[in-house]
């Protein structure tokens, strides 16, 4: 359950600047939304396909572009060393594909993430020397390589920086360091991903009489699947490069993302940048989270179609393990949490197993934390070590968190919404510990909220609003998909598709009349019946099919109308924190306490409906509003206690079973009775 967040909105200044600009209404109320209100700033976004600022803006652009130059003119072995995700290999193929172009002298790195992890190491940069590289350029790393710079300086190889991610208190000692986070760097636009920055180097190395528009037309399609794989905001350039980059991508010449699309089954589909996060970018990540990334190089680089097609099938291949990989993992901590519940009661859930692959755990961590709206930290234990990583919530930063137990960790990095880190094995159950008593020190934590940008009336749902919302594209970070919200909607019918792996509602309030589809639930998991009063939050999208086109209204969440979130979530997290042992008013302990009367009114339920299968919070409605969250999650573990019921609660489905029992049972007996009893007194 999520809370939901709707957007303040002035419909004065959406007015305003739907009349001075002529913008159809729901475009100007969402730039309203979103801030972007002024002629600049409207134009930048909606209308700007080739601007680029200066490369010269940067510090230490001039100096960089000087000493590779250099290099190309006095025909030394240039290695551009990149790193194993989308944005790494991309910014590697763009900047080796156009030092070749130049007629450099030019090889290319990428450390394997299993055997090296992220950026320059030592070994790498001694092989590097053997093979008489002369000048390093690093593209989406470098910045924290001080002592790796060093050792390549003692080897007599230069190193030249191209970085985005945040300095460290002294910058490396390298022939230029260009980084946008530098505190010395005036460059207006801060939020490049690692390919900006490299295309902004080959900028620079056009020198004087550079043709943006014309670089953009060679290398926008692998700016464009950088950019997004990097979850940078598309605004400014960044929406410049993925807008021309789609366009690219619909009609690429390299065979390589010719056959990536073929593979990914989007051939003839419009290429949007969601279509890009989920499909292509994963297969590029895939491959350097196996531990082959040459591999994605390889492909964004070779002109022979054969091998671009054998190479995208390989890639699908590893696309394919990686899930597999990830869905035995989500299986394996659905079990563990099953058996142990308490793993998801503190603020932080820290997840550990054994071998658990590194390179999936990240994604692990998103997933548990999409279920439960907490932070989350997937640990995998390899012997006497482990290596984690960890997702976050809008408003809680997990990096400070994480800084905090500082002196547990061998290795820790990241930023507010993700962490990575190191630590013996025998430190997890500590490192748990702590990060929660962190949690606890700095008060209340943000629930997990979902954004809504308008309220919509259902009988404004068309065709033209959906065609309108396409002007608002690229989606992506810093510019979401509109997410709207339908309120008090009554379901009319409820409709299986594809075998009831999904279902379509039928909805209406007033005289309107909406259609809706919420993917991958099916009739018997979807807690609402015909006649229930409901909330949506959807998307609208455009369907074509057999020539018709026709709006979709999609659904990212549903709950009923009359449910207070926030009231249903501070009530479990009071319970949360009881069974955590955490400091409680008696005020927030007795309003979880319950009566004899409350237990009779769950059993009753439980009894005459032969269990409940759906998620318990759906329970308070249920019970018609009579008791709370936390009340109802008392009652509950007490009757499990006292085998009067038998829940099995997990990730991905919920149970309580009513167990037959002769004589009578003492509620008091139960253990969480006595010691809420004991604590509320």
């Amino acid at each position: 359950m999520k809370l939901w967040k709707v957007a303040e909105f002035n419909k004065n200044e959406a007015k305003d600047i739907q009349n001075k600009y002529d913008l159809p209404a729901i475009i100007a109320m969402l730039l309203q939304i979103r801030n972007i209100k002024t002629q600049e700033e409207i134009e930048d976004f909606l209308q700007n396909e080739s601007e680029i600022a200066s490369p010269f803006e940067i510090k230490d652009m001039d100096k960089a572009a000087a000493r590779i130059q250099k290099a190309i003119d006095g025909g030394e072995l240039i290695c551009v060393y990149g790193d194993y995700d989308a944005d790494g290999v991309t910014s590697t193929a763009l900047l080796y594909s156009y030092l070749e172009t130049v007629g450099a002298n030019v090889i290319y790195y990428i450390p394997s993430r299993e055997s090296e992890g992220y950026g320059m190491n030592t070994g790498a940069v001694e092989a590097l020397g053997r093979q008489g590289v002369n000048l390093i350029v690093t593209v989406d790393n470098g910045i924290a390589a001080a002592k790796e710079i060093e050792y390549a300086q003692s080897l007599g190889i230069d190193t030249v920086i191209t970085d985005h991610h945040m300095p460290m208190d002294e910058l490396p000692n390298a022939c230029a360091v260009v980084d946008l986070h530098r505190a010395d760097c005036e460059s207006r636009f801060k939020q490049l991903s690692g390919v900006g920055v490299a295309f902004k180097l080959i900028m620079a190395l056009e020198g004087e009489y550079c043709d943006a528009d014309n670089l953009l037309d060679n290398y926008a399609d692998l700016l464009c699947i950088g950019t997004i794989g990097d979850i940078v905001e598309l605004k400014g350039e960044n929406r410049v490069f993925v807008k021309r980059g789609l366009l690219s991508l619909e009609n690429s010449d390299r065979p390589g993302i010719s056959a990536l699309i073929e593979n990914s089954g989007l051939t003839g589909k419009p290429l949007t940048a969601g279509r890009v996060s989920f499909t292509l970018v994963p297969r590029i990540n895939a491959v350097g989270r196996l531990g082959l990334s040459g591999k994605s190089v390889e492909l964004l680089l070779t002109e022979d179609f054969e091998e671009a097609e054998s190479i995208a099938r390989a890639m699908g291949d590893d696309n394919a393990e990686r899930r597999q990989i990830e869905s035995d993992i989500l299986k394996k901590i659905d079990v563990e949490i099953q058996k142990n519940p308490s793993l998801v009661l503190s603020k932080i859930i820290v997840i550990d197993g054994e071998n658990w692959h590194q390179g999936v755990i990240g994604i692990v961590a998103s997933r548990v934390k999409e279920i439960y709206g907490k932070p989350t930290i997937i640990v995998s234990r390899d012997g006497s070590s482990a290596k984690a990583s960890g997702r976050s919530v809008e408003g809680f930063a997990l990096c400070d968190a994480v800084a905090a137990c500082s002196d547990l960790l061998t290795h820790y990095g990241g930023h507010p919404m993700a962490v990575g880190l190191s630590l013996a094995s025998e430190n997890i159950e500590l490192f748990r510990k702590r990060i929660n008593e962190y949690a606890d020190s700095i008060g209340s934590m943000p629930f997990d909220a979902l954004n809504i940008d308008l309220k919509l009336n259902p009988a404004g749902v068309s065709l033209e609003i959906a065609d309108d919302l396409a002007e608002m594209q690229p989606f992506g970070s810093g510019n979401p998909t509109p997410i709207f919200g339908f309120y008090n909607m009554t379901i009319s019918s409820i409709i299986p598709l594809s075998n009831n792996k999904h279902i379509k509602l039928i909805l209406s309030r007033d005289s309107a009349t909406l259609s809706a589809v919420k993917f991958f639930t099916s009739t018997g998991e979807f807690p609402y019946q015909k006649g229930d009063t409901v909330d949506l939050a959807a998307i609208l999208d455009i369907n074509e099919y057999n020539g018709t086109r026709s709006v979709s209204v999609i659904i990212k969440d549903i709950k009923a109308s009359a449910d207070n979130t926030e009231e249903i979530l501070e009530s479990q997290r009071i319970f949360e924190d009881f069974c955590c042992s955490n400091p409680l008013t008696k005020d927030r302990l007795k309003s979880i306490l319950p009566s004899r009367d409350d237990f009779a009114l769950v059993y009753r339920f439980l009894k005459s409906n032969g269990g409940y299968r759906y998620p318990v919070e759906s329970l308070v409605r249920k019970l018609g509003y009579r008791l709370s969250m936390g009340k109802i999650r008392v009652i509950l573990e007490a009757m499990n206690e006292l085998g009067l019921i038998t829940i099995q609660e997990g990730m991905f489905s919920s149970n309580i079973a009513v167990n037959e029992v002769s004589g009578k049972v003492s509620l008091e007996s139960a253990e969480i009775i006595k010691r809420l009893t004991e604590v509320a007194k």
